[in-house]
C-alpha cells in the first residue's frame, strides 16, 4: 500500500480510536500495536517493550516530575492569593489596576505553577468576584482569568516544552528563553484588550481600587518574594552553567516545599503526601503518553509513512507560509480535543521534518504551537479552562466565560501573526544568550 494512503488510515484510525474515550497514551500503544502486526507481521512486536521503555530512558525527563512538584506545592499554598493580593495592592492607583494585577498574578502563577488549571483555581477564585464587585463585566472578569492561565504553557518553566524539546531532540534551555518575549507580548496584548473592554463598558466609579498604606503595601511582599526568587534562581542556574535543567528542577522542587511548609505551615503529613501523590499521577501520565508516543513514531518511521509526507511536502509547489498556515489550522483543531502534551507528541514527528524542510526555525515553531495549544485550552468543545472558571463562578453561564474568552483568543492570533511577521522576537534571546544555534 501506498505510504501515504496507509498515513491517512493511521490518522484517520487515530482519531476514531481517541474519540472513543480511550486514553490518549493507550490508544496510540493500540494503533500502533494493530498495524505494526498488519504490516509489518508479530516479529515486530518483539520491539515494542524496548522502545516503550527505551524512550523513558533519558535524564532530561526527570525534569517533567521535579517542575510538576515544584508546581503542586506552590498550588497547594496560599501563594496564588498572596501574589493576586500583592499586586493589587502596588497596582491600586493604576487605572484598571484590578485586570492588570489578575492578568500579572496568572503571569507569575503560572510561571511558578506550568499549570493552566491551577493557575485559573488559584487566581479565579479570589480575583473573579472581587472584579464583578468591583463592577467589570462577568466577560472581562472570567475571560481574563480563563486566558491568563493558559500563560502556564508558553512562560518557562514549561513542561510543554520540555515535552517539545525531548521529542525533537532540541535544547530545553533555548526552547525556554524562546517562550519568554513571546509571553510578555502575549500577557501585554491581554491587559491592553481587558483594560479597553473594562472603559468601554465598566462602571468607572466602580473600578478604582482601595488604597493601602506603605505598610500593608510591604507586609505581604515576605510571602510572594520567596517564590519568585526561586523562579529567577532557577532560571539563572539553568542559562550561567549551574546546573543542567533536570538538576536545577529537582533544586526548584525541593526549595518550593521548603517555602510551602516554612511560610505557609504546610506541615501535615497528609498535607504533604497529597502533594506527592498528585504529583506522582500527572507525572506517571505524561511519560506514559511519552513512551506510547515514541512507539507511535517507530510505526510511523516503520511503515514509512513520516518519510514520505516530507518528500511529498518537499515535492509541493507551494508557498511555505501558505504551508505553515495549513499547520497553524492542523494545530488548531487538534488542540481543540486534545492535551497540549498529546498534541505535541503525536504531531512532532510528521511536522518537525515539514517544518525544517520548509525553511521554519524548530525553536520558533515550539512557540508558535505553543500558542496554539493555548487557543485549544479556551476553546469548545473541551477548554478544560472554560469548565474550571465555570465551577469557580457557576453564576456566570458558559457562553458568557466563552464570549469573554474569544477577544483573547484574538490576541493569541496577533502574536502568532506578529512571529510570522518577526521571528526574532521567538530567537533573539536564545541566540544571545546562548549564541547561535549550530
Amino acid at each position: 500500500m501506498d505510504p501515504l494512503t496507509l498515513g491517512a488510515i493511521v490518522a484517520v484510525s487515530t482519531i476514531l480510536v481517541l474519540f472513543s474515550g480511550v486514553s490518549v497514551a493507550l490508544g496510540l500503544l493500540i494503533i500502533s500495536t494493530v498495524f505494526l502486526m498488519i504490516f509489518d507481521g508479530m516479529r515486530s512486536l518483539e520491539l515494542l517493550p524496548e522502545i516503550l521503555f527505551g524512550k523513558l530512558d533519558n535524564f532530561a525527563l526527570l525534569s517533567i516530575p521535579m517542575f510538576i512538584i515544584m508546581g503542586s506545592s506552590i498550588a497547594s499554598t496560599r501563594a496564588g492569593a498572596d501574589l493576586y493580593e500583592a499586586l493589587e495592592r502596588w497596582l491600586t492607583r493604576v487605572p484598571g489596576g484590578l485586570v492588570i494585577s489578575n492578568l500579572g498574578a496568572c503571569a507569575l502563577f503560572a510561571a511558578m505553577s506550568g499549570s493552566s488549571p491551577a493557575t485559573c483555581a488559584a487566581i479565579g477564585k479570589m480575583g473573579i468576584p472581587e472584579m464583578r464587585k468591583r463592577g467589570y463585566p462577568d466577560g472581562v472578569a472570567a475571560g481574563s482569568i480563563a486566558a491568563g492561565g493558559t500563560l502556564g504553557i508558553l512562560i518557562p518553566p514549561s513542561v510543554t516544552m520540555i515535552v517539545y524539546g525531548i521529542a525533537t531532540e532540541t535544547s530545553i534551555g533555548r526552547l525556554f528563553l524562546a517562550g519568554v518575549i513571546p509571553g510578555i507580548l502575549l500577557v501585554t496584548l491581554f491587559m491592553t484588550w481587558a483594560l479597553y473592554a473594562t472603559w468601554k463598558s465598566g462602571d468607572q466609579e466602580l473600578l478604582s481600587s482601595g488604597s493601602y498604606t506603605w505598610k500593608e503595601k510591604f507586609e505581604i511582599l515576605p510571602r510572594v518574594l520567596p517564590f519568585l526568587f526561586i523562579i529567577v534562581g532557577v532560571l539563572y542556574a539553568m542559562y550561567g552553567g549551574v546546573a543542567t535543567p533536570s538538576e536545577t528542577a529537582a533544586v526548584g522542587a525541593l526549595l518550593c516545599l521548603i517555602i510551602a511548609m516554612v511560610i505557609y505551615k504546610l506541615w501535615n503529613p497528609k498535607d504533604l503526601w497529597v502533594v506527592l501523590r498528585d504529583s506522582t499521577k500527572e507525572s506517571v501520565m505524561i511519560l506514559f503518553i511519552i513512551a506510547a508516543a515514541g512507539v507511535f513514531s517507530y510505526m510511523l518511521s516503520s511503515l514509512y509513512i513520516t518519510q514520505s509526507i516530507a518528500q511529498w511536502i518537499g515535492t509541493l509547489d507551494v508557498n511555505p507560509w501558505v504551508l505553515m498556515g495549513a499547520v497553524n489550522i492542523f494545530l488548531l483543531v487538534a488542540g481543540f480535543f486534545l492535551p497540549p502534551v498529546a498534541v505535541i507528541l503525536m504531531a512532532a514527528p510528521i511536522l518537525l521534518p515539514i517544518i525544517t524542510t520548509a525553511g521554519f526555525d524548530p525553536i520558533w515553531f515550539a512557540v508558535v504551537l505553543t500558542i496554539n495549544m493555548e487557543i485549544g485550552l479556551i476553546s469548545p468543545p473541551v477548554g478544560l479552562n472554560l469548565y474550571v472558571i465555570n465551577g469557580i463562578a457557576p453564576d456566570i453561564s458558559l457562553k458568557t466565560i466563552l464570549m469573554g474568552s474569544l477577544p483573547f483568543v484574538a490576541c493569541m492570533v496577533v502574536a502568532i501573526l506578529l512571529l510570522c511577521f518577526f521571528p526574532g522576537l521567538a530567537t533573539w534571546l536564545p541566540n544571545a544568550v546562548m549564541g547561535a544555534a549550530i
